[in-house]
């Protein structure tokens, strides 16, 4: 199995995939802070799925134009074809065959597209916060929970104003990217829930 993490400068999935022995690569326009530039593919996204070719795709689309947090800022955005920009980057992601997901927060994708898949939390993963995840996924099984911990706070919802404040907020929860790696970067797993 060969996976694709686009949009993840993080490197938390890939990471975990590449634990498991899968050859995992993460792509973003930005350098990667993961530690492992010799996984990351700085390269439009598209261009990565070209080159890669993967078995597994997950992508993390940014959400600042699609997210309800935003949603004071929607008309600003649509009047200046920045929201479409955004939607149609997402629905690009929607026509690949295959095994694929999309990550994003709860947003006007719901609408747009369609309902995902599945919400998720990090409570469920093992990380004691709240934070609304919805996944659409295409040939892959639910995502299910590994480690469902009390303690459940917003802390990232209301992380103070910074200049790196969207990027920490984007980040990938590590139990979130290790229920991944050990559900979707299972071929038993797959062949049982299929």
């Amino acid at each position: 199995m060969i996976a694709l993490f686009g949009c993840e400068e993080s490197q938390e999935c890939t990471k975990a995939f590449r634990e498991r022995g899968i050859e995992a690569y993460s792509n973003d326009l930005e350098e990667c802070s993961g530690g492992h530039p010799e996984w990351h593919l700085k390269m439009d996204v598209f261009e990565a799925l070209a080159e890669i070719n993967p078995d597994l795709f997950v992508c993390f689309p940014p959400c600042t134009d699609l997210a309800v947090s935003g949603a004071k800022h929607f008309a600003w955005k649509r009047a200046n074809g920045q929201q479409q920009r955004s939607i149609d980057f997402f629905l690009q992601f929607t026509k690949r065959k295959g095994m694929w997901a999309i990550e994003n927060p709860i947003g006007i994708m719901s609408t747009i597209y369609r309902k995902p898949n599945q919400i998720i939390q990090p409570w469920q993963f093992g990380h004691g916060e709240v934070k609304s995840t919805c996944l659409w996924l295409n040939d892959l099984p639910l995502l299910q929970p590994t480690n469902i911990v009390s303690g459940r706070y917003p802390k990232v919802w209301k992380m103070g104003p910074s200049a790196n404040r969207a990027k920490l907020r984007s980040k990938t929860y590590p139990g979130i990217a290790l229920a991944m790696a050990e559900q979707w970067g299972n071929n038993d797993y797959l062949r049982q829930v299929a």
